[in-house]
């Protein structure tokens, strides 16, 4: 599932945008991001051009099936496979995403999205190994394919209930104006986490593996002669922005995208190690300096204000599952 996710990239859906209403060719009705079987083809769509590109490592295949943080991970993962692998995909196991249910919200204007709640074939039905991958997709326009530009990997038990209207649709995380009633802003996620990253404030996140256990990792990076510097950056635009939809307990699911750099400094006489997968990604020579360039997707329950001490993990951000994946390396 790590080879996958690494291929692919992310997802669920909502959106946090700057006046909550995109106006295109004077479309300002709310109404729902899509039908269900629009939903359905769409899903549909997009297993079928994983399949063929994930068979082929050619990222041609489903180039026009993805999208931002999903999109740049799945094409970068297939570009190096393929060099590597320039006869394709020996070990292909055809992708099955079954017992499919869609969280579709409404809003006005464009881009449109929703999320398809899936059970995949790689992992093992019931019990702690029994996952959910919510994939959420987007649509640009109203002449524009419908695209997966998240995933994510959860757990049966951390897939909530979201609030829908009498007719069953969803309800998008308000724009930023209004995230008063959220423990943090939506919109902001991006930039406090890769803040949070670099100087621990603001200290809104649970502790965890991707939070505070990333920070200390990092801290603690040994290796004699080589030296390791990082930096992290938003990524919060166009087709990277956050999604996000609001659940029965007035908390918040939200996607977020983040871009994040590792450099590796050898002493003289010693070189960066160069993986084949970082070379078929690689510029420059390796002489003694190597950087990689990482997309991460991340997938956050954001708490309603007051639902604990600040202290307490009830009052702060989840991190229930995060997708990284290396889209660049550079050598000097």
């Amino acid at each position: 599932m790590g080879r996958l996710a690494a291929g692919l990239a992310t997802a669920t859906v909502l959106s946090v945008t700057a006046s909550g209403c995109v106006t295109v060719h004077g479309e300002l009705e709310v109404v729902p991001g899509a039908t269900r079987s629009e939903a359905a083809k769409a899903l549909e769509d997009f297993t079928v051009a994983y399949n063929k590109a994930d068979k082929a490592y050619d990222p041609a295949l489903d180039a026009d099936r993805v999208t931002g943080s999903l999109g740049a991970i799945n094409q970068a993962g297939l570009a190096a496979r393929g060099k590597n692998n320039p006869g394709g995909n020996a070990a292909h196991k055809p992708l099955e995403l079954t017992d499919a249910s869609y969280v579709i919200p409404e809003k006005a204007g464009w881009p449109r999205w929703f999320v398809a709640d899936t059970d995949s074939d790689r992992d093992q039905d019931g019990g702690k190994a029994d996952t959910r991958w919510l994939l959420a997709f987007v649509r640009t326009g109203p002449d524009a394919k419908w695209k997966a530009a998240y995933l994510a990997v959860v757990a049966s038990s951390e897939v909530p209930k979201f609030r829908r209207s009498a007719g069953g649709w969803a309800q998008p995380v308000p724009s930023a104006a209004a995230d008063a009633a959220l423990a943090t802003p939506p919109a902001e996620l991006s930039t406090t986490y890769t803040g949070f990253l670099r100087t621990g404030a603001p200290d809104v996140f649970a502790p965890g593996a991707t939070t505070s256990g990333w920070r200390d990792a990092r801290k603690n990076t040994r290796r004699p002669g080589f030296s390791y510097q990082y930096v992290d950056q938003a990524l919060d635009y166009g087709t990277f922005a956050p999604l996000g939809l609001t659940t029965e307990d007035g908390g918040a699911l939200v996607f977020f995208s983040s871009k994040h750099f590792e450099r590796q400094t050898a002493a003289e006489g010693l070189r960066p190690t160069v993986t084949p997968d970082v070379r078929a990604l690689l510029t420059g020579e390796v002489k003694n300096t190597l950087t990689k360039e990482r997309v991460s997707s991340q997938l956050v329950y954001v708490p309603k204000k007051g639902a604990g001490d600040p202290g307490d993990a009830a009052g702060r951000v989840r991190v229930l599952n995060r997708l990284p994946g290396l889209i660049a390396a550079q050598g000097s």
